[in-house]
């Protein structure tokens, strides 16, 4: 089966195209500007390539609900040029085939969750940490959307007494998750981006303590079988020790568990090389195309 997988993110579009095993034959990059400037190269490369489904995992807000007027809609997204755009309804119209559509982090999470380590759970929860933060939640087997789809990032955390960035960098919110522990927020705190602190013990002991805040929180109130963590952030390895002994401070013996017991292999690095985005919209497309 020829499928097409779109990750469209806010800094560029990844499109693909694979098979319903996983596999992906090639890709290109669009950089994302404008809808008027992004989406026909996005169209024109799809057209030829006599794809049977096309799955989409985008960055959002974005509108879930199939009943809804503006489904398949990028909402109140803070990108202006693509806030109330149908994406969904373009690429529909434009290729003609069935359209799978997700969140991009709830894309990651499928990918892991359909070829990579979360295969055969039925509750995981992928989080993304780069320029912003947001996670991807899935329960009983299925992605969970609810009333729109978790904004995990904007949680707010218990800031941390010799923190020199108390007030946090999101617009909304300050001092949550996204403000504290996202990209931007690494620069404003410490002058200068995170590739370039490696060897700052004091800020990856900081970012960890804040991470390992939202590892607790899933762990309380979504009971995962598996904690992911991806995005740019996450490549700094030393992180993955360091949130792991916060997550088991702020657990405090409650939870009793297996998992618990062995946090090396519940809390972990994505797995799929940083295809699991790209992996899960070819899942999207498959079940669109099953439909």
């Amino acid at each position: 089966m020829k499928l097409g997988a779109l990750e469209a993110g806010g800094t560029k579009m990844v499109c693909a195209i694979g098979d319903e095993s996983g596999k992906i034959f090639e890709q290109i990059s669009i950089p994302t500007t404008k809808p008027e400037e992004t989406m026909p190269p996005i169209i024109e490369y799809f057209k030829d390539k006599d794809i049977e489904a096309l799955g989409v995992a985008c960055f959002g807000p974005v509108d879930l609900d199939k009943s809804s007027d503006t489904y398949g809609y990028i909402t109140s997204t803070p990108k202006i040029p693509w806030q109330n755009y149908d994406i969904v309804g373009t690429l529909k119209e434009a290729l003609g085939c069935p359209v799978g559509f997700d969140t991009d982090v709830n894309g990651s999470l499928l990918g892991e969750a359909t070829y990579g380590q979360a295969k055969g759970l039925t509750d995981a929860v992928y989080f993304t940490i780069g320029t912003g933060v947001g996670a991807g939640v899935m329960t009983n087997g299925k992605m969970l959307h609810g009333m729109m789809h978790p904004e995990f990032g904007h949680i707010r955390l218990v800031v941390r007494d010799d923190d020199p960035y108390k007030e946090g960098h999101c617009p909304f919110h300050g001092a949550c998750l996204e403000g504290m522990a996202a990209g931007p927020a690494i620069e404003a705190r410490w002058g200068a981006k995170g590739k370039e602190l490696a060897d700052r013990d004091e800020v990856w002991d900081l970012e960890a303590y804040y991470i390992a805040q939202a590892c607790a929180t899933s762990v309380f109130v979504l009971s995962p079988q598996m904690i992911i963590l991806g995005g740019g952030v996450m490549h700094q390895e030393q992180l993955f020790p360091l949130v792991r002994k916060y997550t088991k401070e702020l657990i405090a013996g409650y939870i009793k568990t297996k998992q618990m017991e062995d946090l090396e292999h519940y809390i972990v690095p994505a797995s799929l090389n940083d295809d699991q985005g790209i992996m899960g919209c070819l899942k999207l497309a498959l079940d669109a195309k099953n439909e």
